[in-house]
């Protein structure tokens, strides 16, 4: 992967210099540390940061089309460039390089717009048609790669990372109180609205087109399910697994595809399990795999991942991650992400990334996208249990059946069972809500806003911001009539797999460290098949991934592909007040002089938060993910706001101002 940016003038057509774009370019060298290139066309300049991995030699962009009218500047991997070089040869087009940046010029010159639907991969991609002074700006289906834009002065900028925008604002930037509002709701800013006021972000499976001096988007793909009892495919559950085993290991095999060497993650869990089991069944000889181990044995999975590495006989290294060292790289990883976070497992997501690159890897492959694709969340037996409760909402053994799903809580007594309705009853009353599945962690991380600062909240509640009926908006009109269960897919899929855990938890920890991340679970045909599987192929009762389990039979040690799906989780608050972990910068950032000097959170309530913590009487997740908002949010304004000057107006990548 890459770091692309760039400037169009939209009122008029004076020149763009290389000047402007070299600040740009400069905040993306982590994105691509081996060259940068620039190309200049009157109002219009791209720029290129690149990490060289197909084509070293051979592949430098900006790079021209082959009448040299158009011109790309491209952040990502096309895994099927081959297949399609070689279908564009024989239809006669004649290629210079071997690169897959190439491929797409080609296919542009042969198909337009409709060039992305021939594309299997990943990709934020800007092309400019100096003939026809149009530029076009795409990002991949599931959103795997950013990019974000803004208009400034009559000109549009476009970039990566909001970061290399921001040499270019005459003041520092605001954040945008919906944007927070939406993440202490759903975790993440929902696009195209971001955490930076006027900063917007291409949707997921969206291009953007720039001509005649106006902006206009358009969808190009989404996720689309059958109508409830519709057209599911048939077959034996045993046919399906080989059908789905076929095309995870395609997709595997051409994520593999590379001129540097290659690895991947490994959990412990199903998917990372599955993934290096077809590697290695692929016929890779010399696999190398990375993990994170947690000092807090609630948090470790290196047993499971000891199995798989025995089975598979990898080659294995590991990044061991205890609170403090969380708490320390923190800052720098909100300044990565970008985003207030309300976790902070993004942090030893980065820590692996580092330890992949100083092993002299730049690509890595991970399992992330199976439980969305394939029903893997509690949250999904969760809705399921809850859609059979509301079929009886008086009924007082139904809600019992959560019980199997969370032993730990406690409902042998009146009181826990009144809570337990409380809590889970949530909807119980519209079943057939887009968001029935959803609504209890929305309840939960919306506690988060109790801190919101009177000011914040006047304006919230002054603007009519309701997050929920915007994202209501923005569903497809034929989401009412899915099953319950992809109704929950499609929600989980939007709201917070691309919007937080591709992004802040994905692109940006590996970016961070001059690494490419490839994700065959979300290869489009892999998605386009499990979107036609009845929810019973996905979820047998309450057994998840449950043709995943039947395909990956044999691949998986046993142990691994029985048990029970443990979440990816890191230390929260130990991370900032265990003993050892106490950094100087929460006490700052946590004062009530900088959280009224920021404005975002009341003081007192943060400061009753902290004593609460002192006193060890944190309460789980409510607790946690309050913490480590209000933290990452002050963070955030510290690196974007009160530091834009020092941070994005100097010469130097990485002279990040820390707390």
């Amino acid at each position: 992967m890459c770091g692309i940016a760039g400037i169009l003038n939209l009122r008029a057509d004076y020149p763009v210099t290389r000047e402007e774009l070299e600040p740009m370019v400069g905040r993306l060298h982590h994105r691509g540390p081996d060259a940068h290139g620039f190309h200049c066309d009157g109002g219009l300049g791209l720029g290129h940061a690149r990490l060289s991995i197909i084509d070293p030699a051979g592949g430098g962009q900006p790079m021209a089309g082959p009448a040299g009218d158009c011109w790309i500047a491209f952040n990502g991997e096309i895994f099927n460039y081959l297949e399609l070089r070689a279908d564009l040869i024989a239809r006669g087009h004649r290629f210079r390089t071997r690169s897959d940046t190439e491929v797409i010029l080609h296919l542009y010159q042969a198909h337009g717009d409709d060039f992305v639907h021939h594309l299997n991969g990943q990709f934020a991609i800007a092309l400019w048609d100096a003939r026809r002074r149009r530029l076009l700006l795409v990002r991949d289906r599931v959103g795997i790669l950013p990019l974000f834009y803004t208009e400034q002065r009559g000109r549009l900028l476009f970039a990566s990372e909001v970061k290399a925008l921001l040499p270019a604002f005459d003041a520092a930037p605001a954040l945008d109180p919906e944007a927070l509002d939406e993440i202490m709701t759903f975790w993440a800013a929902q696009a195209p609205r971001t955490p930076f006021r006027g900063v917007r972000q291409l949707r997921p499976g969206e291009m953007l087109i720039a001509e005649h001096g106006g902006l206009h988007t358009r969808r190009y793909w989404d996720w689309l399910y059958p109508p409830e009892g519709g057209d599911y495919l048939n077959g034996s559950d045993d046919a399906l697994a080989g059908q789905l085993r076929e095309l995870l290991e395609d997709a595997t095999r051409i994520r593999l595809r590379a001129d540097v060497p290659v690895g991947a993650y490994l959990s412990g869990g199903l998917d990372s399990s599955a993934l290096v089991g077809m590697i290695q069944a692929g016929g890779i000889t010399a696999l190398r795999t990375f993990s994170i181990g947690f000092q807090d044995q609630d948090l470790d999975e290196t047993g499971f991942q000891q199995q798989v590495i025995r089975h598979v006989g990898a080659d294995h290294s590991r990044v061991q991650c205890r609170a403090q060292d969380v708490g320390a790289a923190f800052p720098e990883t909100v300044f990565h992400a970008e985003s207030p976070v309300l976790r902070t497992a993004p942090v030893p997501m980065r820590l692996l990334s580092g330890l992949v690159r100083r092993q002299g890897f730049k690509v890595v492959l991970t399992g992330e996208g199976a439980d969305e694709v394939l029903g893997g969340y509690d949250l999904f037996k969760e809705g399921k249990i809850r859609q059979f409760w509301a079929a009886q909402a008086g009924s007082a053994w139904r809600p019992l059946l959560l019980k199997r799903l969370y032993p730990y809580l406690n409902i042998t007594r009146g009181q826990g069972l009144e809570y337990l309705k409380r809590f889970f009853g949530t909807g119980l009353d519209d079943p057939r809500s887009p968001f029935f599945s959803h609504l209890t962690r929305w309840q939960s991380t919306a506690q988060c806003k109790l801190f919101f600062s009177d000011g914040l909240q006047a304006t919230l509640r002054d603007g009519g911001s309701d997050p929920i009926a915007r994202l209501r908006q923005s569903l497809p009109p034929e989401l009412d009539g899915w099953h319950p269960f992809h109704k929950a897919q499609y929600v989980e899929a939007r709201t917070l797999m691309a919007a937080y855990l591709l992004c802040s938890q994905g692109d940006r920890m590996l970016m961070a460290n001059s690494v490419e991340g490839r994700f065959p679970f979300l290869d489009h045909r892999v998605i386009a098949f499990a979107n036609r599987l009845h929810p019973r192929m996905k979820m047998r009762a309450l057994n998840e991934k449950f043709l995943l389990k039947r395909a990956m039979r044999g691949l998986v040690p046993e142990p691994v592909l029985s048990r029970h799906k443990q979440p990816y989780r890191a230390p929260d608050i130990p991370a900032f007040f265990s003993d050892g972990a106490g950094a100087d910068y929460v006490e700052e950032l946590l004062s009530p002089e900088v959280l009224h000097r920021y404005g975002y959170f009341h003081p007192a309530r943060v400061q009753r938060l902290v004593e609460k913590i002192r006193r060890g009487r944190a309460i789980g997740n409510k607790d946690n993910m309050a913490l480590v908002g209000i933290l990452s949010t002050q963070l955030w304004h510290y690196h974007f706001v009160e530091n834009h000057h020092r941070n994005f107006h100097g010469v130097t990548e990485g002279a990040v101002g820390r707390p």
